[in-house]
């Protein structure tokens, strides 16, 4: 029967590509938990997508967030970075951006994250994204990795977003924009 734990992180720490041990609050493993995350929450959002398109990215991207948490656990050793992050991902991620765009009426305000289903949980895997973002640019200044990731991961969040818009257009949800309540002082 296999094995499904080995309690060697009963102790507060975490084996990493690199061979090291580090602790679970260290600055890479948030990074990695985020990736996991993400790409865990991604698996949620597929539940709700029925467009074609964008399910299809987003099966592509599930697998390219594997090679961003394994180079993040190699933490700069080239040696382990078995896959490396392909350029062409964020240039991908880019013309899909520009495809969903241009069937959609132009924005030129914030809009509120909600609206049908699929939009409200991409616009969350979006917010998750976004702090996945922070955590790998905050992890850069501790370890050294391939930093094109940032460039991507902030794609993805713009595709995400760009996604969520989308969604509530095919479904004939309108967005909403914020009105800015003013407080008392």
């Amino acid at each position: 029967m296999a094995k499904y734990f080995t309690a060697t992180g009963d102790d507060g720490t975490t084996g990493i590509l690199a061979g090291k041990r580090l602790k679970k609050s260290d600055k890479l493993v948030d990074a990695m938990g985020h990736v996991d995350e993400l790409n865990s929450y991604l698996g949620i959002v597929l539940l709700h997508i029925g467009d074609k398109y964008i399910r299809e990215e987003i099966i592509r991207i599930q697998n390219e967030l594997f090679t961003i948490g394994s180079n993040l656990a190699a933490s700069g050793n080239r040696a382990l970075e078995i896959v490396y992050l392909d350029p062409e991902w964020t240039k991908r991620l880019e013309a899909s951006i520009e495809s969903l765009s241009s069937r959609l009426p132009k924005l030129d305000k914030f809009v509120i994250p909600r609206g049908s289903a699929p939009a409200a949980h991409l616009h969350y895997a979006r917010a998750v994204a976004r702090r996945l973002e922070r955590q790998i640019v905050d992890a850069s200044s501790e370890y050294k990795f391939d930093n094109s990731m940032v460039a991507y991961v902030n794609r993805l969040s713009s595709f995400l977003f760009v996604a969520a818009i989308y969604a509530n257009n095919e479904d004939n949800v309108g967005e909403d924009n914020p009105t800015y309540i003013k407080g008392n002082k």
